[in-house]
């Protein structure tokens, strides 16, 4: 008889599956990732650049599916990098004098970009600014003098910003098409569509519950790069990002009111999204078509009108984007990622000097690029790391005994990191269960043999720096569990509480399409996350995992937000009763959104599947 244990690793060996398959654009970013680093590997070994696998790990961490996205994190990368670097020459003469000076300012511009990086925009760049103060002051500390620390300092900045100016210029030559991919975004949201219309199953459903869980943030972030970079004229991004939002619209549309039409009527608007579909593969700058279709008056015929009018939507008082995250400056998870973050590479640091073992030096880096949010996340994490850094070692100490000794020239050498990095860009292109993993696969391989600046066999070094990465993940998994855990159950309760907002505002902003889209397409994130975070809860030691009853509820609330999301959207569903309701969900007792509530004594109507939900929702949060 199976056990739950046995049905646990079934669905987690099933869920591995599914995150290694193919998906549109996925071999374009791996081949990609791969000649990058292989380039880098040239470039640093004709020109001298030190610690050349770093180099490569930044491309492999900064390189994103969107080419300008890719492109706007280099730019940002180089240019933060220079001025923190011409901010360390600066201080240069201090640094050498004193250790002290040099500890502080690791510390305190560690901690002060982690947060940035927590709680801002700013996101990944502020890890690896971080990282590279950080980097450069334990370098300093070995320099005899200034002349060396000085070339120290630069050919740190060197290993930041070659790579980074090396994926711009690929990128800009090579990239793949941001206007492709965002219409061929739209086309596959026409086509769930049309899968839902004429099907309705279980499969078709969670594929559209898929596409929703993705929201819109990063495809208006890809709009906002092709206007910034002027990709394309002012009419065809308006009608791009026309495109971009009434397909998902209309598949906000499709979630909420498929049940209310009848089969023949379904059928026909399925056909309706794919000849829209049909036409999408056929244009390059506009979803316009020239068949002639009955106007409907329901959500699902205005957002297929509004599609074929490619009609753009603008909201009366669009919100102002803030640099800032929700809650940057009153809650303190932040301040405690930053500050833990920050420990562990600092007793990393202060363990391998005080035995003298520099060549551990990855225990120091692996701080870095290990820790995230909650414990889960960052056990989860850690556990992927390990296993690539396993798979990634395995590959370089083969290379080194089989491979690399026959080698006789650099061109072969980039052969083998192109071949090697394939299948860890792969993995790394993948979502975040599984890409860390990818990341680590590549940067131990690139550890192993790219040390010095021709191919080598020396083993010694590799077995160093493993034990330094198996150092760094250990002590950010044991500061990450035992000093101020932020435990998968609380970050679930914030998106909970983020998401009955977006609920209220939703209800609100009814009369008003593109913000209701927009807030929408919040809540859908939200429950996204939060629907990831709970696969996690495996990773976080057991004294900190909430009950199975209270799991079981949570997931409960987050399926009742997910239905009154869709509900909300549709117009016409939203009464001043509901609203009120809503407004009492939003502002629980305690700030909490599983804490008691009063209850509801008005009279609504029974009849009403919006009120049942929030009915359901009521007794969930009491």
């Amino acid at each position: 008889m199976a056990t739950a244990a046995d049905h646990q690793n079934n669905r987690l060996l099933h869920q591995v599956k599914r995150d290694l398959t193919w998906f549109p654009g996925r071999a374009a970013t791996t081949w990609r990732v791969a000649a990058l680093c292989a380039l880098m590997a040239f470039v640093a070994m004709l020109y001298g650049i030190p610690e050349s696998a770093i180099s490569c790990y930044l491309i492999l961490f900064v390189m994103k599916p969107d080419p300008l996205e890719s492109i706007a994190m280099g730019l940002a990368v180089s240019i933060l990098v220079s001025v923190v670097v011409g901010v360390i020459i600066l201080i240069l003469p201090l640094a050498l004098e004193s250790s002290l000076f040099r500890m502080s300012v690791l510390a305190v511009s560690s901690y002060a970009f982690l947060w940035l990086g927590s709680a801002s925009k700013l996101g990944p760049v502020g890890s690896i600014i971080a990282l590279v103060i950080a980097f450069v002051m334990s370098l300093l500390g070995n320099a005899p003098n200034g002349e060396l620390a000085t070339r120290a300092v630069l050919y740190a900045w060197l290993m930041a910003v070659s790579p980074m100016l090396l994926l711009v210029l690929f990128t800009l030559f090579f990239g793949r098409s941001s206007p492709k991919q965002l219409q061929d975004t739209v086309a596959e949201r026409l086509s769930v569509s049309a899968g839902m219309l004429r099907c309705g199953d279980e499969e078709s459903f969670l594929a559209l519950r898929e596409r929703l869980q993705e929201g819109q943030s990063e495809f208006l972030k890809q709009l906002m790069f092709i206007r910034l970079f002027h990709l394309r004229s002012n009419d065809d991004a308006n009608r791009l990002e026309a495109a971009v939002q009434n397909s998902y619209r209309l598949m906000l549309a499709v979630d909420g009111q498929w049940r209310d039409y009848s089969e023949s009527e379904r059928q026909a608007l399925a056909a309706w999204c794919e000849r829209v579909v049909v036409l999408d593969t056929q244009t390059s700058s506009s979803l316009s078509s020239s068949f002639d279709s009955a106007s409907g008056t329901g959500p699902i015929e205005d957002a297929l009108n509004a599609l074929e009018s490619a009609e753009f939507l603008q909201e009366a008082h669009p919100q102002t984007a803030s640099f800032f995250v929700e809650e940057a400056f009153s809650s303190p998870i932040h301040h405690y990622f930053a500050l833990k973050t920050t420990a562990a590479s600092i007793m990393c640091y202060l363990i391998y000097t005080a035995i003298d073992w520099q060549d551990i030096h990855t225990a120091m880096i692996t701080c870095y690029v290990a820790a995230l949010g909650t414990t889960g996340e960052t056990v989860h994490k850690l556990t992927l790391r390990i296993v690539g850094c396993l798979f990634g070692a395995a590959a370089g100490i083969l290379s080194l005994v089989f491979i690399i000794p026959m080698f006789t020239d650099i061109g072969q050498l980039m052969l083998l990191i192109f071949l090697v990095i394939l299948p860890a860009a792969w993995v790394s292109t993948g979502n975040e269960r599984i890409a860390y993993a990818g990341i680590q696969i590549g940067l131990a391989f690139l550890l192993t043999v790219l040390h010095g600046f021709a191919p080598t066999t020396d083993l010694a070094v590799v077995t160093d720096r493993i034990i330094g990465i198996l150092l760094g993940n250990l002590v950010v998994g044991v500061i990450f569990t035992q000093v101020w855990p932020f435990t998968i159950a609380e970050s679930v309760r914030l998106r909970i509480r983020r998401a009955v907002k977006g609920l209220v505002g939703l209800a609100f902003t009814a009369d008003n399409t593109a913000a209701a889209i927009r807030e929408a397409a919040t809540i859908e994130e939200e429950m996204s996350h939060a629907q990831d975070s709970l696969k996690l809860l495996l990773f976080e030691p057991a004294s900190l995992r909430p009950s199975m009853d209270e799991m079981v509820k949570v997931s409960a609330i987050l399926k009742e937000i997910e239905t009154l999301c869709s509900l909300l959207f549709v117009q016409g569903n939203t009464t001043q009763a509901n609203i009120q309701r809503l407004e009492r969900l939003k502002t629980p007792a305690r700030d909490d959104p599983l804490a008691p509530r009063k209850q509801n004594s008005e009279t609504l109507r029974d009849d009403s599947r919006i009120c049942y939900h929030i009915s359901r929702l009521e007794e969930l949060l009491e």
